[in-house]
Formats: C-alpha cells, structure tokens, sequence
C-alpha cells in the first residue's frame, strides 16, 4: 500500500468530491458554464436559454447550489442565479492542485 494513502479524508477531499460530483453531469455543467458567461446574476428561467428540459433543471440547480457552485434567491416571480464566486475559486484551486499531483508516465502498465 503507497503511504500517501490513508483512510481518514481531508476537508479539502471531501470539498473536491463534493464539486465533482456536481460538476458530474452534462446538465450542469451546461448550466455553469451559462451563468459563469453572464457578467451579473442572471434572473429568469434557465430551461428557456438551454437545451434542459424545464422538469430537470430544477434538480440539477438543486445539487449545484447544494454543493456551493451556485447561488441562487427567489424574487417573485422569477429566480435570481449566480456563480458562487468564492467557492469558484476554491474549486478551480483544489482541482488544479489534485491535477498537478498527478504523476505523468508514458504508460500506466510499464
């Protein structure tokens, strides 16, 4: 067993795996990658600007804002979202991390 290994999680583990999972769907990362186009919040109904059926976005707007992606405020009649800014940045570090701690071999096998 490589000693880097061990059973006991970090915080930032946890908080990685919590954005990949929520990034882990076509959906939603249709979805980021909207509100992250959008130079304020955007006020309205996504499923009216993206390919995502009305019954399914409210779902996958659920888990995004649940794992801290997004934010999001109800002002009748319409819904405000947002790139959570914060947590953003948090999930570009920790994923940039995780990728540069990647060892690069020719093959995985050898």
């Amino acid at each position: 067993m490589d000693n880097y290994i061990n059973k006991d999680y970090t915080i930032d583990n946890e908080q990685l795996a919590r954005f990949a999972k929520a990034m882990g769907h076509p959906a939603r990362i249709t979805i980021l990658q909207f509100l992250a186009s959008m130079d304020s919040c955007y006020f309205g109904d996504i499923h009216n600007e993206l390919p995502i059926a009305k019954a399914t976005v409210s779902q996958h707007l659920k888990e995004l804002k649940n794992a801290g992606l997004i934010q999001g405020e109800i002002e009748t009649p319409k819904v405000k979202y947002c790139i959570n800014r914060e947590n953003w940045k948090k999930a570009q570090a920790f994923f940039d991390v995780f990728f540069k701690n990647c060892k690069e071999k020719t093959s995985c096998c050898h």
